[in-house]
């Protein structure tokens, strides 16, 4: 360590790192706009400028490598005048409608005016006038709103490998678009949504459909039906004040009553059956000279990714819908019937961490009964926008349970929330049915965590499984490369498309670090590790829907139902 004086007293820092990682490790807070953390700074929009002693003109922090002793000012007046003079600059051509922006209260250009006591417009700058592309099933693209700090560019081709936007033109005329400035829906944008969680202002947001979901439910003829996503109680909280990881559950199962839902569902429940089916159509394949490796099927981006850059691999994709569209394809035809409703009476809405959940539920491939298994997609940011406009707070509210049927699920299903979840669930599920018994050890501890790829190998009786856990899309692309060119030591592997899983989804709250996601998978873990119900296999419900209506799994009932195809996906250029 060396150690640096900031601000008249001495810090460590280590040899060579940027200046603006031992700041923030001292808890000396500088703002930025385009830094990205443990991506190569290209300190662009020298917000984080501050005083080098020695050193002509200011230094943005995020480019400038420490040396032992050199001394820095964070706040000086010159350094203070030269941020608050770049946010105006940026202000002087942004659209004046903080008041209808989805963005209101939660944007950091607002936060930067805050800090800096920005209260007038001193520059106007020519206003562009450029349209919004709305094509995307999942994302809203207003260019006006951007400020062109690049993130979004970063993180959608070196993280997630999809490189849907760039930089178009030159100077002045310097936008964010995808290629030829066509929409979203036709270029190789996968949903993730990862674009907006990065986003500093209003430029990237979700699509919304609240005005649909609350037709249906002021519509007496409309039997609405709410699940919600195993990340989201352990998120939700976060947006009404409370720590990373409280898990709010019950709260928000009371809150989705008092909005008007006529039932409301765990879909932890239908990630139980879908591990029933996944882990037996592993088992399939591996008896029967099947395609292997077997990919899971749980994530829409990363199904996505597959149809476009990996056509001749789609065998290797789980034939698996997703928990979402599982429970409505079963709420659709078994609930229906059960309540005696006709299903076109029926409208499901999911309550999801993810923005592709939303291009997932408008697939023409995913339909029972002749109608969408699923209608309507909130995100956990929605969700808690819709609770606050009803005047509703999860602190005020008793803690209800799920409805039945379909309220029991294990705490194996709760784990798909996080990255080797799924994978650790299937795990536990596929021993019993190699096996007969019990895994000793239900906690996988080689698939646990936050790296970008973990791999192990599993022995279920005289079967020695290769598996792997992967998230980012980024991860993923190298590993099919792997298998593509030729290595054969996997049979099941998981792939999530956001960073730690769907606890880091594109749905989830705004500005969340590293520690919060600590957080979300940490409380994951502890319901699991907390509750008596923890595998899918012994989830009552799910052994009674095979019973009174499936069959069986991978049967022509639940194959009909539960299970879907993949085609490829050309970008139209």
């Amino acid at each position: 360590m060396i150690t640096i004086e900031v601000n008249n007293r001495k810090i460590e820092a280590n040899p060579g790192e940027m200046l603006l990682d031992s700041l923030e490790r001292a808890g000396i807070k500088v703002p930025t706009l385009c830094y990205m953390k443990d991506l190569f700074p290209t300190g662009a929009c020298r917000m984080c400028v501050v005083e080098v002693e020695g050193v002509p003109g200011l230094v943005p922090s995020c480019a400038f490598p420490v040396r032992d002793g050199m001394k820095i000012q964070t706040h000086s007046e010159r350094a203070v005048k030269a941020r608050k003079t770049i946010l105006e600059l940026l202000l002087s051509n942004h659209p004046d409608d903080c008041l209808y922006c989805a963005r209101n209260g939660d944007c950091h250009l607002q936060d930067l005016s805050e800090e800096l006591g920005v209260r007038q417009r001193r520059y106007t700058g020519l206003r562009a006038e450029l349209k919004p592309d709305t094509s995307s099933p999942s994302i809203v693209r207003d260019p006006n709103k951007c400020i062109l700090c690049g993130k979004c560019v970063r993180v959608c081709e070196e993280v997630q490998g999809v490189s849907a936007i760039d930089f178009v033109g030159r100077g002045s005329k310097t936008k964010v678009a995808p290629a030829f400035n066509r929409g979203l829906n036709v270029s190789s944008c996968v949903d993730c949504g990862q674009c907006i969680i990065v986003c500093p202002t209003g430029a990237l947001t979700e699509k919304s459909k609240f005005k649909d979901i609350f037709n249906a439910i002021d519509d007496p003829k409309k039997f609405v039906v709410v699940q919600h996503a195993p990340a989201v109680s352990v998120t939700l909280g976060e947006l009404f004040g409370m720590a990373p990881g409280a898990d709010v559950n019950g709260a928000m199962n009371a809150a989705l009553r008092r909005l008007g839902f006529d039932r409301v569902f765990d879909t932890s429940f239908s990630a139980d059956l879908t591990i029933m089916e996944e882990a037996s159509e592993l088992f399939h394949r591996v008896k029967n000279g099947g395609t292997l490796p077997m990919f899971t099927s749980c994530c829409p981006a990363w199904i996505d990714f597959m149809e476009q850059n990996y056509p001749d691999m789609l065998a290797n994709l789980s034939s698996c819908k997703s928990p979402q569209q599982m429970l409505g394809a079963v709420i659709k035809s078994f609930y229906a019937r059960k309540q005696g409703i006709d299903p076109k009476d029926i409208y499901v809405v999911s309550i999801m961490p993810c923005t592709a959940k939303k291009y997932e539920a408008q697939l023409p491939t995913h339909v029972s009964e002749g109608y969408p298994d699923v209608d309507a997609v909130l995100t956990t940011r929605e969700l808690a926008r819709i609770i606050k406009m009803r005047g509703l707070h999860l602190n005020n509210l008793e803690p209800e349970g799920a409805d039945t049927a379909f309220g029991e699920r294990s705490s194996a299903g709760k784990l798909f929330g996080a990255s080797g979840g799924v994978m650790e669930a299937a795990i536990r599920t596929a021993y019993f049915m190699g096996t007969g018994a019990e895994l000793e050890e239900l906690k996988v501890k080689a698939v646990r965590g936050l790296d970008g790829v973990k791999e192990a190998h599993v022995k279920i009786g005289d079967l020695e499984i290769g598996v792997a856990v992967v998230n980012t899309l980024g991860n993923a692309r190298k590993l099919v490369e792997e298998i593509r060119n030729g290595r054969s030591d996997l049979h099941f592997i998981e792939v999530m498309a956001c960073p730690g899983g769907c606890i880091g989804g594109g749905g989830q709250p705004i500005g969340a670090d590293l520690k919060a996601i600590k957080a979300r998978l940490k409380a994951l873990y502890e319901i699991d590790r907390d509750e008596s119900l923890r595998v899918s296999h012994k989830n009552q419900q799910v052994k009674r829907l095979y019973e009174e209506y499936l069959g069986e799994p991978l049967g022509e009932k639940s194959h009909h139902l539960l299970h879907t195809t993949y085609s490829r996906r050309d970008i139209d250029f």
